[in-house]
């Protein structure tokens, strides 16, 4: 054999090895189908310290199920919904997950809720070849997989991003109000370290050097020591990986301090808890968003229509939380009823790696994956809370 002919050789036979994990078949449960039934599972923080976006999505799940079945179910079959307490602890998160695989069968994990929770639990599905879609987080974790790994092909998300939001949305800010001295305090988890990725990055790719970076245990109640170091630290803009009442305390510590600091928050601090239990301290709180959130008020059509019912059945008023909730069933409603009657997890694999789009009543960007490409949408909004309300800024953006 010439040189030439056994290099290529050689190549070609390099190239198969490095294909075949990528084409190794992935795993994908059938349990939890029957004639008449499909079991989804989800575990949320109902009694710890995120319980203010557990029980709220919770509830606009339970709302899309109740609509789904009294509408005739999924290509006739029910759903049927195992709703567990994580705590916002991994462990528990892991024992509620083994729970639900072995015991109740579930066929797919829609909306489990939190960074280290779902962190800590995933592998539970990915192993058992359960789907996990559409969690409440946007770690980087939740989507990007690794093609050698054919379990992790089971994981899709259809919410903006942590890292690629915190981009956009300080890169805005940044241009728009001409901020010099930038800083950042964020929790010391999965969440938090996205939050801190997205605000470095953008800040090295517009050659700004941070003025302060603080972070806080994830629990924590006082944000004296963090909020004083960023005041002496000179930062004009504080961006903030926080979640609600840890948005609230450390912008009161400001306010305390006399502290005249603007404050850019990541996703979840867009919410409508933020101004209504923040109220003064939060006016001029900016935020990153994925869509703009309805006021029954001002709603109109099926929004309106739909925050007057969730109030009927929850006796509250509806929430951002409530619609993450909500829209994660109703995606995968739309994918299994896309899958077919003859409902398999490789069928419901296939269809939500087929590039159709799901649209939502609320306006949001489209719902589409591709076998490449497990996340929905990176779009980004900025919002501003205005008179305990929360109003658009800017649209459209782009890291």
């Amino acid at each position: 054999m010439s040189k030439s002919l056994k290099a290529l050789a050689l190549a070609v036979s390099a190239l198969a090895l490095t294909c075949l994990p990528a084409a190794a078949q992935t795993k994908v449960t059938n349990e939890g189908i029957s004639p008449t039934e499909i079991v989804i599972g989800t575990h949320q923080d109902l009694s710890g310290p995120i319980k203010v976006w557990g029980v709220p999505v919770s509830n606009g799940m339970k709302m899309a199920v109740e609509e789904i079945n009294a509408g005739g179910g999924i290509n006739g079959r029910k759903i049927k919904m195992i709703l567990e307490d994580n705590g916002y602890d991994p462990k528990k998160a892991v024992l509620a997950s083994q729970k639900m695989v072995e015991r109740d069968k579930v066929f797919a994990m829609i909306g489990p809720m939190g960074s280290p929770t779902v962190l800590a639990a995933q592998d539970v599905l990915f192993d058992a070849g359960v789907l996990q879609l559409f969690p409440l987080t946007a770690a980087e974790f939740t989507f990007k997989f690794d093609p050698a790994k054919p379990q992790e092909r089971l994981k899709f998300n259809n919410l903006l991003p942590y890292v690629e939001s915190t981009r956009a949305a300080l890169k805005y800010m940044m241009e728009w109000k001409n901020f010099k001295k930038p800083c950042i305090m964020h929790q010391d988890d999965e969440y938090g370290k996205n939050v801190l990725d997205g605000f470095t990055q953008q800040l090295g790719a517009m050659k700004v050097q941070p003025a302060s970076v603080t972070s806080y245990k994830r629990g924590a109640s006082d944000f004296s020591a963090q909020v004083a170091k960023m005041k002496a630290d000179g930062c004009d803009l504080v961006v903030l990986g926080t979640v609600i009442r840890e948005t609230i305390g450390a912008m009161n510590e400001a306010k305390k301090l006399g502290w005249d600091v603007t404050f850019l928050g990541a996703t979840p601090t867009n919410v409508l808890e933020v101004p209504a239990l923040g109220k003064e301290a939060v006016e001029g709180l900016y935020a990153a968003s994925g869509f703009e959130i309805p006021y029954e008020d001002t709603a109109k059509g099926k929004v309106k229509d739909w925050l007057v019912n969730y109030k009927k059945m929850f006796n509250t008023d509806a929430n951002t939380q409530a619609i993450i909730g909500y829209n994660a069933v109703m995606t995968f409603a739309f994918y299994a009823q896309k899958a077919g009657k003859d409902l398999t997890g490789q069928k419901m694999l296939d269809s939500l790696e087929s590039g159709d789009k799901f649209l939502d009543i609320f306006s949001s960007p489209p719902t589409k994956f591709s076998k490449t490409d497990h996340l929905a949408n990176t779009i980004t909004q900025v919002q501003e809370v205005k008179g305990g309300r929360w109003v658009l800024v800017k649209d459209n953006l782009m890291f």
